[in-house]
């Protein structure tokens, strides 16, 4: 494995195989769970699905579990929670609902990882055009990435769709690069200014992963020491994808195993 400028892993062909493999685990996770998400389901219901599938399925290992301290599987993040919030018994979907299921696997020492919106029922205009619109800036800072280009042109094309539509992007948290190490160099912002930053090389590897909010952008972390919520209450939507850095251009590497349904093709 090469690196190139600040630490950043330049991934060979062979690796890129392994790479893939552990991230289309993780998708897999995500289709899995779908027919799950239903009113009245718990969280820590569709936490223990997605660890029995993990683990006894693919027989792979749930990479969350004691990251840093982590409980669970996945991480559940229902309405005005920004990201990582945990599963619970307690927490129960109802109509009306959104929430986002983040899941990363470890096989054979590689990582993939992913996340998702999901509708619980048919959830307020609001609540679903901040999900589409929150799909579309994924997209927007995926077609981005080509060699040469920067990480500063992946948050601008981000910003730019949240902006449109009048939604804030969320500064405290941003995408990583991953492989062997979970979270690796480089840093990923959903934001940024066109030209600066990173220039992208074929064989990076990394994730884009933006969180839009309905109202302001700043977040506040809750007392039990992940779950991150929007200060203002309003609603919040993440989409997360790995992509690698191809000769021309990217790899969605999480694609969905069943493709992308009512959301446009990336």
């Amino acid at each position: 494995m090469a690196r190139a400028d600040r630490g950043v892993p330049i991934r060979s062909a062979e690796e890129l195989v392994m790479a893939r493999r552990a991230a289309q685990l993780a998708a897999e996770v995500l289709a899995m769970i779908e027919p799950h998400v239903v009113p009245g389901v718990t969280t820590e219901a569709l936490d223990d699905l997605c660890r029995d599938h993990i683990v006894n399925v693919q027989g792979a290992r749930p990479a969350n579990v004691g990251y840093l301290g982590y409980p669970k599987t996945v991480l559940t993040s229902v309405n005005h929670v920004v990201c990582h919030g945990i599963p619970s018994p307690q927490q129960t979907l109802k109509k009306g609902d959104i929430v986002n299921i983040d899941v990363a696997v470890e096989k054979d020492g590689w990582y993939g990882d992913t996340s998702r919106m999901f509708c619980v029922g048919a959830p307020s205009v609001l609540a679903q055009r901040l999900v589409r619109t929150t799909y579309e800036a994924l997209c927007a800072g995926i077609r981005a990435v080509r060699p040469g280009a920067t990480l500063g042109d992946v948050g601008h094309a981000i910003a730019t769709v949240a902006q449109r539509e009048n939604f804030s992007v969320v500064r405290e948290y941003c995408g990583h690069g991953i492989g062997t190490v979970y979270h690796d160099a480089p840093q990923v912002l959903h934001y940024g200014r066109r030209g600066q930053g990173l220039r992208l090389e074929p064989g990076m590897v990394f994730t884009i992963e933006p969180m839009l909010n309905a109202g302001q952008r700043e977040t506040k972390e809750l007392a039990d020491g992940w779950t991150v919520v929007t200060k203002d209450r309003s609603l919040s939507a993440q989409w997360e994808h790995m992509v690698a850095v191809t000769p021309d251009g990217f790899e969605v590497l999480t694609a969905w195993p069943g493709g992308t349904g009512a959301y446009p093709a990336i």
